[in-house]
């Protein structure tokens, strides 16, 4: 199997392609379908881990920016799933908080994830039973903070989000970009992540195995399962990941 540090390592050249954009004064955007914002680092940093995968990998590979119909790809036991930018609009406010996030995926979840957040230099790797690493050091969240701390989307708040948190009594929040939110559940800085809006696959396949490998668990609000991937329908219903001692009853009321 391709180890996390071959994945590591593609993720990095995949940062430094994304860091010579960010230094621009200057980044021209394009809207995709949906409005989304994608830049020419998002489709350089595409490239790379295309190009980095195919050479270690005979595996599939989806991408947020190479998608592949559900015809092709239903079949798919393993793949590669990958957000090669993910928080552009971090990009672009330069505030730091985007990531490149890989993940291998098996018979619909994550069995080995990467997100790297480049200017930040910060590593995060996971492996299924393995646990989870930042910078190679293990993490992992050994109990809620006294004062539970909410990670809230930086770029994507929602007044149904805010409900949510103020229903369950929860008034301390750590606005973020990107899967650092999931992440940072693994770390310790907080305790539960609400995402009651859009996301897709890509946006959180690595991330989940971080916060799930480090200490947390992660819910499907509709299956009330861990979300599944490689599905015809690429984005995920709302979810909420947490501490796993985190009693989530008062998000399913």
């Amino acid at each position: 199997m391709t180890s996390a540090a071959e994945i590591k390592r593609i993720a990095q050249e995949a940062g430094t392609a994304i860091m010579g954009w960010y230094a621009k004064d200057s980044i021209p955007v394009k809207n995709k379908a949906d409005q989304s914002p994608v830049t020419h680092a998002d489709e350089d940093a595409n490239q790379v881990i295309i190009t980095g995968l195919k050479k270690i990998s005979s595996l599939p590979i989806l991408t947020e920016e190479s998608l592949v119909d559900y015809a092709s790809r239903r079949t798919w036991g393993d793949f590669w799933l990958v957000d090669p930018l993910d928080g552009t609009k971090n990009f672009l406010n330069k505030d730091g908080q985007f990531t490149v996030n890989i993940a291998r995926i098996s018979n619909g979840s994550p069995i080995l994830g990467v997100v790297y957040v480049p200017a930040l230099n910060l590593m995060y790797s996971a492996e299924k039973n393995k646990g989870a690493t930042l910078n190679d050091k293990a993490i992992y969240h050994k109990a809620p903070n006294a004062e539970l701390v909410a990670a809230v989307s930086a770029m994507h708040g929602s007044d149904e989000t805010a409900l949510a948190l103020s229903k369950a009594g929860i008034t301390k929040v750590k606005p973020l970009g990107s899967a650092l939110k999931l992440c940072k559940i693994a770390e310790g800085e907080v305790d539960i992540y609400p995402r009651l809006g859009t996301t897709c696959e890509w946006d959180i396949a690595a991330g989940q195995l971080v916060a799930t490998e480090g200490g947390g668990k992660i819910v499907d609000l509709k299956t009330k399962k861990e979300p599944a991937y490689n599905k015809e329908n690429l984005e995920n219903n709302f979810f909420i990941a947490a501490h796993r001692d985190l009693d989530l009853t008062p998000f399913f009321s």
